[in-house]
Order: C-alpha cells, then structure tokens, then sequence
C-alpha cells in the first residue's frame, strides 16, 4: 500500500486522458492533491481541489504552484497543433510552471515529455536518454524545449526533474505500433509515483514503455528512479495482428519512433485549408 509522503500534488492536465488516471494514482501519496486545467475538472474527490487557469496566464500558474510539494506537469496541447497553440499552452506554460517551482521553493518536477522529442530517431538504433534530440512535429519541439528547460532549472535552480517520454498510453494496444509502444494505465502510475518518489531525482529522462517483447530504447540511465513495468502487450498481440496487416517495412511511420507523426505536415498549413 502506497503511503502518504506529501502534503499537496499539484497536477496539471488533469481532465485529460492520462491526468484523469494519474488523479486516482496519486490520491493515495497526498493529503490534497490539486487539480487543474483550462477546463472544468468534474467529478471532485474529498481530497481534491481545482484550479482552472489557462498555462499561458502567468499569474494564474503561479499562484497555482503555491503552497505544493511537487509538479505533476502533464497539461498542455496534446498533439501537433498550429504554432500559437503549442507557444502558449506547452512552451509558455510549462515556463510558467517552472517560475512556479522556482519562486515557490517547489524541489521537483514530472514532467510529460513524448517519444515525439525523439521521434525522428530510427527504430532499430535503440537509443538512451544521452541520444540528441530529433522531433517529429511542433508539438515534439515543445517537448524538447521543456526538456532543456528542466536541466536548465536542475543546474541553476535547483528543481530537479523527471522528464517522462510517454510513448503510447492507451487502455490497450490500438494497432500494431503500440505492441511495442504501449504504456498501460497501471504502469504510467508507476512510472509517475517512481519518479515522485525516489529519493534523488536530478535531471533524469526515462522512457514510458511497458514491458512489451520489442524494446526500442534503453531506458538504464533511469534506472535510479526504479521504475518496473509490470504489464505488456503479449496478451493483446493475436487480436492485434489479425485485424492489422503486417506494414510496408520502408514507410517512414514504421522505421521512425515517432509513427505517423513524422508524416504530418505543418498544421499551419493544414489550418489554413
């Protein structure tokens, strides 16, 4: 049983996908964990409380980093979006949120980066967390500029970091990608408590994979925050493989990390249709 080691979480993203789960997995290591998006949050729980602020409202995510132990920061455009949306909800604002740990002696941060950061990287050269960046999108370029924003605010201020590159996070696997992509709910809760918890953070980049049979990266520079999936894909795998062809092995959402994201266009092109 999970113990209560902190007196306020602070998570962002709360009504998505993943903070939706991750309010329940954190309930048990705080005595109040608060809640916040740019929309409302429903459904409270005894120990929750909201906040609904905008990321790009400096003032508001400050105050919102008041008074917290730790950042749970997973707020932000989830996908590629035009370059005003990505500005302001993920580079922006997760500049917010570090002023808010610095000013407010907030000591850690976890943080939701992406395989997008990296995702330009081919499969089969299985890198680590010392592996450069190579985005796939204005979304991964996000990821990767918190990423650096976290070792800059590691070095100089003193706030460690958890820089989580989530993969594929879904209930179960959706295609044959995701056979060795996927994270289960369960292990993003682990992976998030680990990083939570362990007694020595600094800056660490961890990849968000469950224990799936293909291992695409090697995740032993995180190994400090002792994080250890439990689930994989090997259940889902027949269902998986006979609704999904085997694909063209040449196509560049195959060969790449990132899938179909190094395909996409710029969105601004694809706004203005």
């Amino acid at each position: 049983m999970t113990t209560q080691i902190f007196d306020t979480i602070l998570l962002t993203g709360a009504s998505g996908r993943l903070g939706t789960v991750l309010r329940k997995g954190l309930a048990p290591l705080c005595r109040v964990l608060r809640v916040s998006d740019v929309v409302e949050v429903k459904d409270l729980q005894p120990n929750e409380e909201a906040v609904i602020c905008d990321l790009g409202d400096m003032g508001a995510v400050l105050n919102a980093c008041s008074g917290v132990d730790a950042i749970v920061h997973f707020g932000g455009a989830p996908l590629e979006r035009p370059w005003e949306e990505i500005l302001n909800a993920n580079i922006r604002g997760s500049y917010h949120i570090y002023e808010g740990a610095r000013t407010h002696g907030v000591r850690r941060v976890v943080y939701a980066s992406s395989v997008h950061a990296i995702g330009f990287h081919a499969l089969e050269t299985h890198i680590d967390a010392e592996s450069a960046h190579r985005p796939d999108s204005l979304y991964g370029l996000s990821k990767c500029f918190v990423e650096d924003l976290g070792r800059l605010y590691w070095d100089k201020f003193g706030v460690e970091s958890a820089m989580l590159r989530i993969f594929s996070s879904f209930p179960e696997p959706a295609d044959r990608r995701m056979l060795w992509s996927w994270l289960s709910f369960d292990d993003c809760i682990r992976l998030v408590t680990a990083a939570l918890t362990a007694p020595r953070v600094a800056f660490t980049v961890s990849f968000g994979i469950s224990d799936n049979t293909l291992k695409p990266v090697d995740n032993r520079l995180a190994g400090h925050l002792g994080f250890h999936p439990k689930d994989t894909t090997e259940p889902y795998r027949p269902s998986v493989e006979a609704r999904f062809p085997i694909p063209d092995p040449k196509a560049g959402a195959v060969t790449h990390l990132g899938g179909w994201f190094v395909d996409l266009g710029h969105p601004d092109d694809e706004a203005q249709k």
